[in-house]
């Protein structure tokens, strides 16, 4: 048997990765699907209003938007990102994620090595 490095998701089955992370009411939920010394694979679902406050990282951080929108901060630089739209968060740039309203996210993170 290989090793499998993907956790928390179905082998060899389509999936809709909007449906593996459930909203919450006043709450951010993840679901971890990698996360190791080079890269970290996250799905996320934010109530409106909820939001990860500023904070920055060593890896470069690439944020879609699987449904909703979200006003992203990254540095002093504010955007909003709608259902489908991507945008990368630099290494070691502050940024915050803040939900215009319910949304979900698909978050792949990139470590330096």
């Amino acid at each position: 048997m290989s090793v499998q490095y993907l956790k928390n998701i179905n082998f060899e089955e389509t999936l809709n990765l909007g449906d593996l992370v459930d909203y919450q009411p006043g709450q951010v939920v993840s679901r971890t699907l990698v996360q190791n010394n080079s890269v970290g694979i996250t799905l996320f679902s934010f109530d409106k209003g909820e939001q990860i406050s500023s904070h920055s990282s060593t890896g470069d951080a690439m944020l879609t938007v699987l449904t909703g929108k979200a006003r992203i901060t990254i540095g002093e630089k504010e955007h909003i990102v709608s259902e489908g739209e991507t945008i990368v968060m630099p290494n070691n740039i502050p940024h915050a994620v803040y939900a215009e309203e319910k949304f979900k996210m698909f978050l792949t993170v990139v470590f330096p090595y």
